[in-house]
């Protein structure tokens, strides 16, 4: 396989069944090892495994020196456990039965310092009784609404209110705020840490305004990928910075946030299968394979064929317009950068595991389910 990139080679493709996510592992350490000099000190790091969902992309940061671990999912918590993780934070308010898996993983992992988010009193009241009556506790932190308004609660007396249920509640300790800004997209970095300290600001004064009811506020934990860079550069000692995309990277991080200088390393294997006219291919890489939550055309690049206009795609199917289709037989093999990564990898059971330039193994995706044994 010929590409643009030497980091991308694969010397033999022919036991890869396409399409394939194809996990560059050498680059996949280089982003850590990156986000790790990005963070300052690797102890202020508390990163988000929602993009990779496989246990050996967590042993490498646990290797790295990586301590402190953030999940969406009891099974992404369970894969982090597996991975050798002692502190994981399950940043997703618990309702249904999530409050009795609660207890079940802080029965079944009772040596790893585990903490979830709430931002109602109804799930606060139940979570403790839960815990109470099973003689267990658990850290929550308050999960805070910084303007995307997704979830959590927006500083103020709510939130004071709640962050004392938190204090008062048998089987609760309260572990601090969850501060997630996902609706910061500004290009510009200026931009950026402007909307960064907007955000910033105002929970520094709520945190105050808890201490002084005697509540301990033992950390915040802040932004995602984006504005893990404005984080990064505050000195606040209970911070800790949240990134996770960065670790694979994608075309869409790329593009929205060219000052994060890490390295597409999860790439898709894909085959010719028809070249139905003289201007067109047809690939094996429909969104079974791609994420379709980004608009048709735009789901994926080709950097070995920068002028494909994406024109169909299908469950199965990609169809793109070329001036370069006649350079392609059936059979021929291209990769391609996903647009949005993290749902992408979700798709895959199983990735193709390449280190320099050879297939080394085979990785699960394990914690695409929702549940492992919890």
């Amino acid at each position: 396989m010929v590409v643009m990139d030497d980091c991308y080679r694969i010397d033999d493709t022919s036991s890869i069944i396409s399409p394939a996510l194809i996990v560059f592992v050498d680059l996949v350490e280089q982003n850590i090892k990156q986000m790790i000099s990005g963070a300052r000190d690797v102890g202020r790091l508390r990163p988000h495994c929602k993009t990779h969902k496989m246990r050996e992309v967590a042993e490498i940061g646990v290797r790295l020196g990586i301590t402190k671990h953030k999940a969406a999912t009891f099974a992404e918590a369970e894969m982090l456990v597996a991975a050798g993780a002692k502190d994981v934070f399950l940043a997703y308010n618990l309702v249904g039965p999530n409050i009795g898996r609660a207890v079940a993983f802080r029965q079944k992992y009772p040596d790893v310092t585990f903490s979830v988010t709430a931002d109602h009193p109804r799930p606060i009241q139940q979570l403790s009784a839960a815990m109470s009556a099973a003689g267990e506790t658990i850290e929550v932190l308050l999960d805070v609404d910084t303007g995307m308004h997704r979830t959590g609660a927006t500083v103020g007396a709510q939130a004071l209110e709640l962050y004392g249920q938190l204090a008062a509640a048998q089987g609760l300790l309260p572990g601090g705020l969850h501060v997630y800004d996902g609706q910061n997209h500004q290009r510009s970095t200026d931009d950026r840490r402007a909307a960064v300290d907007a955000c910033w600001v105002p929970v520094l004064e709520f945190r105050d305004q808890l201490r002084n009811q005697g509540w301990p506020v033992p950390r915040i934990v802040a932004g995602g990928t984006g504005s893990f860079p404005m984080y990064a550069e505050k000195e606040e000692p209970t911070l800790e910075l949240s990134p996770g995309t960065i670790i694979f990277n994608d075309v869409g991080y790329r593009d929205a946030f060219p000052d994060l200088k890490f390295t597409p390393a999860a790439l898709l294997l894909t085959r010719v299968i028809s070249c139905p006219t003289p201007t067109r291919v047809t690939f094996d890489l429909g969104y079974k394979a791609v994420s379709g939550d980004q608009p048709e055309g735009r789901r994926l690049e080709f950097p070995d064929l920068p002028d494909a206009h994406q024109i169909l795609q299908n469950e199965e199917h990609l169809c793109v317009e070329t001036e370069r289709a006649g350079d392609f037989q059936p059979g021929d093999e291209l990769l391609a950068i996903p647009r949005h990564i993290c749902p992408t990898t979700a798709l895959h059971r199983q990735v193709v595991v390449v280190s320099g330039g050879r297939v080394t193994d085979r990785w699960d995706v394990v914690a695409r389910d929702r549940q492992l044994t919890i």
